[in-house]
């Protein structure tokens, strides 16, 4: 089991010395979420100041970008890191599509998100073989590469593509033709056995892959902290983000295997009663010891491999890295302390 950070960088230049701190502590992978800031751009810099850690996109909206433009990017990002950098795509929602960025939904996310990875691939096949570009889709379609506009070779062209999502239809989907899955950190164990797992594995059979071709990672929720003071603190971020997920209804699937739907549809009413700062108080602790590893931080890692061991393959905490935070730095030291 691999162990990774999460970074929300507000200043780009403190990333040097961030990324060099996350692989001086033995740390294996580096993630960036198109949140506040573009993902990308952390990565030139993350780049150029590590030499073993892996860097990747958790994750970056898809439809937004042409397949054309994010193949670029991931090209740019794959020689400048010695093929350290995996593509993490997202296909997000048709409200946030079409109203935040003024993209194309078609209303078949799936099926689009299947037709950007194979255009990618078909980008990526032709700038490393220096042939034509044919791609035609419902969705995209390519057909002209000048060599002008062609990047040329370079010595690891095979990007991993990792993909995110909760329903099956995206899990087959990662089963079938990607290299990594963001399993959402709205889960549970038991969803991981009985939906997320076995979706993935009948994908991958369709095509003659298996499971273990397909790396399943995740920053899940924990519980922890020096005091009294700091776990009630935690405990009521977590029980708010679990609040919050579970008024979603596309969310309900996951809440469904426990019978625990009265308490999503309970959360729902509450976000249209506008009682979002006290949601987090009808979360019980058997619904956040479920979603969440509870444990001291000397703890926590060990409490982590325990509860997650053959489920995932890449684990990381849900809260960001951040040098500049003294609490959360124990904690991220003890986790450092238990991979040595």
């Amino acid at each position: 089991m691999k162990f990774d950070v999460t970074i929300f960088p507000d200043d780009l230049n403190s990333i040097p010395d961030v990324a060099k701190k996350v692989e001086d502590m033995g740390f294996d992978g580096l993630w960036t979420a198109e949140t506040m800031h573009n993902p990308f751009l952390p990565f030139p810099l993350a780049a150029h100041h590590t030499t073993k850690l892996e860097l990747g996109t958790a994750i970056a909206v898809a439809f937004p970008r042409s397949p054309m433009v994010m193949a670029q990017t991931a090209w740019d990002l794959a020689a400048q890191s010695n093929g350290r950098f995996m593509l993490g795509l997202g296909t997000q929602i048709g409200v946030h599509i079409v109203k935040r960025f003024s993209a194309q939904w078609d209303g078949k996310p799936v099926s689009q998100l299947r037709e950007y990875i194979e255009a990618l691939r078909a980008i990526w096949k032709a700038f490393q073989d220096g042939g034509s570009l044919r791609y035609r889709g419902d969705h995209y379609s390519f057909g002209v590469l000048p060599p002008f506009f062609n990047p040329g070779p370079i010595e690891h062209p095979e990007i991993p593509i990792y993909i995110a999502g909760v329903g099956k239809a995206l899990c087959r989907l990662a089963g079938e033709m990607c290299d990594g899955f963001h399993v959402h950190s709205f889960h549970t164990p038991q969803y991981l056995k009985e939906v997320t797992r076995p979706a993935i594995q009948e994908g991958a059979e369709k095509t003659g892959r298996s499971i273990d071709d397909v790396a399943l990672n995740c920053a899940i929720f924990v519980v922890t902290g020096r005091n009294e003071e700091e776990i009630q603190r935690n405990t009521i971020e977590i029980k708010s983000q679990i609040a919050f997920y579970a008024s979603t209804p596309s969310y309900h699937k996951v809440l469904d295997i426990h019978g625990w739907r009265d308490f999503g549809e309970k959360m729902n009413r509450m976000t249209k009663e506008n009682k979002w700062d006290v949601m987090w108080k009808e979360v019980p602790d058997e619904i956040l010891h479920e979603f969440a590893v509870v444990a001291s931080p000397e703890d926590l890692p060990y409490a982590v491999r325990e509860k997650y061991d053959g489920l995932l393959d890449r684990v990381g905490y849900y809260f960001p890295f951040d040098p500049n935070d003294e609490t959360r730095q124990v904690i991220w030291e003890h986790a450092s302390k238990a991979m040595s």
